[in-house]
């Protein structure tokens, strides 16, 4: 049976990928096929591209929106954290839905079967099976197909590099050599997690990565033995987003409000980082032209897209979205000669304002700049690929490997022939 492999580290940006800094994925770089013209999705955030990877879909399509979103309830406008363990279970009842369309778990039951792990927020992680198909690990709860809940150590966990290493060490011996799905899956917090805290380019960033490298080339030599052993592997190692630095905050609602008071009462603003996800009440679409008429003369946005530009960038008006925004970014450097500096949308109540450190969410080059290599058939080795890419494709490529129809999905494969 052929099988799939995925590792994604989360938040690596492609130009980190160094000889000097990352030795193991850059020697892979030489018998895999690197996709150098990778992007994310808009807002480039981990639980809304966590249902782009698993879904092949656009947000438009499986709608989840973002890390923060707006839900259009019988009571009104909900402002929701994606990244609550309970979110897609509330989404079910509200929706009828967790998902709008299948995710490889689900097209793989029965099929050869799915183990994900996730050491990232429990909403990201059960965005890839939240209907339980298959079987599914996270420190706040695990689960085999039809729901029934494990008891498998991992809420011992945490979200940084000692959670990483056990976590790999766990997914190479019990699922790589043990259980042998169809889809064995890991996702892994770092470098994400810390590089919200430090400073991107400084010398804990870096050892951060070395540690990170090293992590992946457990997994890369874990697959070799896999072949050697006579398996048909496809191994796809990747990342979500990149990051850029924060040089500023912008309270976007008040920014808002201050240019159309009425806003203040009538429109949500769900802050995504670099991103902000703007809603109006659908009792009030007289305040969308104010609103078009205001954001692109404001100087802290890079790109604003309207109603009328949504599907272009994959999202629709669904529970009252009316504009995205892409918060303003440059190609400077910070004090690390790191390009890339981004202002934020000032933080939800609990989530902090963290200036000089990595941030991302939006169209800042870096921020879409994520990892994409693949090795396995149909794939050249130490071949550089230039044309556009996203995160999207992952799940058709997936399922063309392992023989199977990737209908339904706006990604596409991305075998050679």
């Amino acid at each position: 049976m052929r099988r799939a492999v995925v590792l994604i580290l989360d938040g690596l940006r492609r130009d980190f990928v160094t000889p000097e800094l990352m030795p193991h994925l850059a020697s892979f770089r030489s018998t895999a096929t690197w996709f150098d013209g990778h992007r994310s999705v808009f807002p480039s955030v981990t639980r809304c591209v966590s249902a782009c990877f698993a879904t092949g879909c656009l947000p438009a399509r499986h709608g989840l929106q973002a890390n923060t979103m707006v839900l259009q309830e019988p009571h009104g406008q909900v402002l929701h954290d994606a990244g609550e363990p309970g979110f897609l279970d509330h989404r079910r009842r509200v929706t009828g839905r967790s998902l709008d369309v299948p995710t490889l778990a689900e097209r793989l039951a029965g099929q050869g079967g799915s183990v994900i792990m996730g050491n990232v927020s429990p909403g990201a992680t059960y965005a890839h099976d939240p209907d339980r198909f298959g079987f599914l690990h996270h420190r706040v709860g695990s689960f085999a197909p039809g729901g029934e809940a494990l008891s498998d150590g991992f809420d011992s966990l945490r979200p940084d590099l000692a959670g990483d290493a056990a976590m790999v060490d766990r997914f190479i011996t019990e699922v790589l050599f043990g259980r042998q799905p169809a889809l064995a899956q890991l996702w892994t917090a770092e470098p994400d997690h810390a590089q919200h805290m430090m400073e991107l380019g400084s010398p804990a960033h870096l050892a951060l990565l070395r540690r990170v490298d090293a992590h992946a080339g457990l997994v890369i030599e874990a697959v070799e033995r896999l072949r050697a052993a006579g398996e048909d592997v496809l191994l796809l190692i990747g990342s979500d987003h990149g990051h850029q630095t924060v040089d500023g905050v912008v309270d976007v609602a008040a920014e808002l409000a201050a240019v159309l008071p009425e806003a203040a009462e009538a429109v949500t603003v769900a802050a995504n980082g670099t991103a902000a996800l703007v809603y109006v009440d659908p009792a009030r679409p007289d305040l969308i032209a104010g609103l078009r008429a205001a954001l692109p003369q404001a100087a802290w946005v890079d790109r604003v897209v309207g109603p009328d530009g949504l599907a272009e960038v994959g999202h629709s008006t669904a529970n009252g979205l009316a504009f995205l925004i892409g918060m303003r970014s440059s190609e400077e450097t910070n004090a690390h000669g790191v390009p890339g500096l981004s202002l934020v949308a000032k933080p939800h109540v609990g989530k902090a304002d963290r200036l000089g450190f990595g941030q991302h969410g939006g169209v800042g080059r870096w921020e879409q700049s994520p990892v994409l290599l693949v090795q396995g058939d149909g794939f050249a080795a130490g071949s550089v690929r230039q044309e556009p890419t996203s995160v999207i494709d992952a799940a058709p490529t997936i399922l063309r490997h392992l023989g199977m129809p990737a209908d339904g999905m706006d990604g596409r494969a991305l075998q050679a022939g």
